[in-house]
């Protein structure tokens, strides 16, 4: 029997929407200028151009927040696809390969083609997390032993150091350091409405496809051969659940770069919340991830105002700690 609670999965749900509302809502409050929320509900309902202070809410920090919300579920519910898919709880975009092979892909995208539009730059760093795992799960199959979860997490470290060297001097060579700066640190500052009307098509499509798959999913976490045995063309949905992490992580990178750990963190702490069934773990995770990313960048701008500090440092705060602890409870499989 599936361990699940789906009670608690609909309070988590319901609570971390209206938690995910206020959230926005001091996100886009607070900054380096603070704004009374009455006039945030009026420059977001009554967007009036001459007004400075509307401006900066709908061409700076409105698209900003959605763009952290969306980032959020994007690498949450591929960390929780992953998760169950490969039966790895130290799975995840970053630790994988998938964000680094983004950013690689990328890098060659601003030395070869500058000025590319974002709509091309989203369908390259989709190829770019597609190198990223398939070069990962190759080394990690060709190991002794075959693929356990320590031994993808070290082969995806090693790609992700060996990407990010080469995406350095990249830009070294070619001079845009600047514009792979953003990338490097991860965060959503600077994301205008075209990216987010660009990803959010994508973004629907793939968590959608990721509740469907959530109970073939569910029976892959158990095992290939129970999946097998209730039924499940496991291949098939491998293949599936794949390609909607590649759109998931792609799109996530970029937007905001190479924040680390979402995906690592959220799925295994609302495993612990709802139980084993991923037909709440994913709707949760989305919104849990949300909530972390929106949460994070807020803190990121008031750490030490009005400069501002990387989204993924302040992530990474609670992610190291937590990968060190989770590869401890993995020591016996290296």
């Amino acid at each position: 029997m599936i361990k699940s609670r789906p009670l608690a999965a609909t309070i988590i749900m319901l609570g971390g929407i209206i938690a995910l509302v206020f959230g926005i809502g001091l996100a886009v409050s607070f900054g380096a200028a603070d704004i009374p929320f009455a006039v945030v509900w009026d420059a977001i309902f009554n967007f009036n151009p001459e007004i400075n202070e509307h401006q900066i809410i709908q061409e700076s920090r409105l698209p900003r927040v959605l763009a952290g919300a969306m980032v959020g579920a994007c690498f949450a519910v591929s960390g929780a696809i992953m998760q169950g898919m490969t039966r790895n709880p130290l799975a995840d975009s970053g630790l994988l390969g998938l964000n680094a092979g983004s950013g690689f892909v990328i890098a060659l995208c601003f030395a070869f083609f500058p000025g590319m539009p974002y709509m091309y730059l989203i369908m390259y760093s989709f190829l770019g997390a597609g190198l990223g795992a398939g070069i990962v799960y190759g080394i990690g199959a060709l190991a002794k032993g075959g693929l356990t979860p320590v031994r993808l997490v070290l082969a995806g470290a090693a790609l992700s150091a060996l990407l990010s060297a080469l995406s350095e001097g990249i830009a070294l060579y070619f001079r845009i350091g600047q514009n792979l700066a953003f990338w490097y640190a991860g965060g959503v500052a600077g994301t205008k409405w075209i990216q987010l009307k660009v990803m959010f098509p994508w973004i629907v499509v793939a968590i959608i496809a990721a509740i469907i798959l959530s109970r073939s999913i569910t029976m892959l976490s158990l095992g290939d051969d129970i999946a097998r045995g209730l039924g499940q063309r496991t291949n098939l949905v491998k293949l599936a659940c794949t390609i909607v992490v590649l759109v998931l992580a792609g799109s996530a990178v970029s937007v905001a770069g190479a924040v680390g750990f979402v995906g690592l963190i959220v799925p295994h702490l609302t495993r612990k919340l709802v139980g084993v069934d991923y037909r709440w773990i994913i709707p949760c995770s989305a919104i849990l991830g949300s909530l972390l990313v929106v949460f994070a960048d807020l803190g990121a701008r008031m750490v030490n105002p009005p400069a501002e500090t990387p989204v993924g440092a302040i992530i990474a705060l609670i992610g190291v700690p937590f990968f060190l602890y989770l590869a401890r409870k993995e020591r016996r499989e290296l």
